[in-house]
């Protein structure tokens, strides 16, 4: 009987893998099929507007293209921005597809600009292109090549810095049109410097506050009078921090002010957040018993308007990397010319902003996931000070000169945050290895073992509790694949533009 039970389960589960895997097919086929919709419908568009140009047809290609990337920058590098909000569950995966699509495609639209430069970060001079025509197959090669290199990388679950990926195509792409001598080796350095300096500065800035927060309130005998006192001011610092960083990124193309404006305007507004917050926080706390879960509950608001904002800043700052290369193959196309800066055409725009948001939408989750859930487990506190980080890292590294990426930065502040937490809780025994999606059956067989151990040899034991212990609280797989993807991202978008750039001038002689 219990055999045949046994057998039973077994068959049962074995047919709800199926039905999920049917499901999880089915809707990844909905995805694809929504996705090439789109893709369809900018090629039309561009028939139907552009059809009686010259080289229409290879106008029509670059805005496939183009619409490619911007697909899948939302599906990959805005996950860092909510990300941390809806592993907190201060979010859920539908309120902040809604409010990152929407505030991606505003910040794109409205804050994206007129002008954009075509070559990114300066890589390659366009000067050594021997004509036009070279340099607009180098700019679809390399549009192309970091498209591709960004579906994979959502593919393998991870997150990649876009800007990286576009300057690794466009490095490819000049060195197989002209030579090695067309890139600009010094600012390659510099952006293979932030590799180690984004993630390294934003898990420190992560890591600092929140201990800050943990043995200035969490730790205290009063948590609700801590929280009173601090939770105003950490807020304050959070909306200063986020006015600057959005005068800095966010609106830079409408207006950029100087330094000291920056700076007075960010004072002020942590001065006029200062007493209307500790009066809310005073007003919300009334009730409070100390548990570290309402103390949570105080940063949620804050954490929603930090993802809302740095998906404006993301939208009015990534798109040109979408459409940089296809503002500059449009101009290059149009004025028989090769151009450093062009201007954007109202519909080279639309198709980034509604690229990335309906990237976000369908393939987006994946990411999201990754970053809120699967490196380390978050909470409100723990995603407010990822959050702050995002925008304080970029704000400092700007002040210092330091080239920067706000996916290594957001991504390392996780990881910040997940070290402290496993240094804390091996000293201070407060925390206890949270049961990870994935892991449950392994963990059962090794606490198991540990029990056993534990009658045998209780040091022993004690070891293997703590190795169990601070193992779960960041995935190391994760840690391994994340860096080495970061590591690859130029090399293999070079690898992929100059192999596209061979492709397309075959194609085209």
């Amino acid at each position: 009987m219990v055999a045949k039970k046994t057998a039973l389960d077994k068959d049962l589960k074995w047919q709800r893998r199926m039905d999920a895997g049917v499901v999880e097919a089915a809707s990844l086929s909905a995805k694809l099929g929504l996705a090439l919709v789109f893709l369809f419908a900018c090629s039309a568009f561009v028939a139907l507007y552009m059809g009686g140009l010259p080289q229409s047809g290879f106008l029509i290609a670059a805005a496939v293209i183009g619409g490619y990337m911007a697909l899948n920058i939302g599906a990959n590098d805005v996950a860092n921005n909510v990300g941390p909000a809806v592993g907190s569950k201060a979010l859920t995966m539908v309120g902040a597809l809604f409010i990152a699509a929407i505030f991606e495609a505003a910040g794109a639209i409205i804050a994206g600009g007129d002008v954009v430069s075509t070559i990114k970060n300066g890589i390659i001079d366009p000067n050594q292109m021997p004509d036009p025509q070279t340099f607009v197959w180098a700019m679809m090669a390399a549009l192309l090549a970091a498209a591709l290199w960004l579906n994979l990388a959502t593919w393998l679950g991870a997150p990649v810095s876009t800007t990286h990926s576009i300057v690794g195509g466009v490095m490819g792409a000049g060195m197989a049109a002209v030579g090695i001598e067309a890139v600009n080796w010094p600012t390659m350095g510099t952006i293979a410097a932030s590799w180690v300096i984004s993630p390294v500065l934003g898990g420190l800035i992560a890591a600092g506050f929140l201990a800050f927060i943990k043995f200035k309130i969490l730790y205290t005998e009063n948590r609700v009078a801590a929280a009173r006192k601090w939770v105003p001011i950490l807020v304050g610092v959070m909306v200063s921090a986020f006015t600057m960083y959005l005068m800095m990124k966010g609106i830079k193309k409408i207006w950029k002010a100087d330094v000291s404006v920056v700076i007075a305007i960010g004072v002020a507004a942590f001065f006029l957040t200062l007493f209307p917050v500790r009066k809310a926080v005073f007003h919300a706390s009334r009730d409070m018993t100390g548990r570290r879960k309402e103390i949570a509950s105080l940063f949620r608001l804050p954490l929603i308007v930090s993802a809302a904002l740095l998906s404006f800043a993301h939208g009015s700052n990534d798109v040109a990397n979408a459409i940089g290369p296809l503002a500059a193959i449009v101009s290059g196309v149009d004025s028989g010319e090769i151009v450093t800066s062009a201007p954007i055409p109202i519909w080279v725009m639309v198709i980034g902003a509604i690229g990335i948001s309906a990237g976000l939408i369908l393939f987006g989750p994946k990411l999201i996931k990754t970053v809120g859930s699967k490196i380390t487990k978050l909470d409100p506190i723990r995603a407010y000070t990822v959050a702050l980080s995002a925008a304080l890292t970029v704000i400092v590294a700007s002040a210092l000169g330091l080239p920067v990426s706000s996916t290594h930065i957001a991504v390392g502040a996780v990881f910040g945050v997940g070290f402290l937490r496993e240094t804390l809780s091996h000293r201070r025994r407060i925390e206890t290895a949270p049961m990870l999606v994935g892991d449950n059956v392994e963990t059962d067989v090794q606490k198991q073992h540990i029990e056993a151990l534990r009658q045998l040899d209780p040091f022993e034991a004690e070891r293997a509790e703590n190795k169990l212990h601070k193992r779960l609280l960041v995935r190391r797989r994760y840690a391994v694949t994340i860096a080495t993807a970061w590591v690859v991202t130029v090399p293999a978008g070079a690898f992929l533009g100059a192999l596209l750039f061979f492709t397309i001038r075959g194609i085209m002689l």
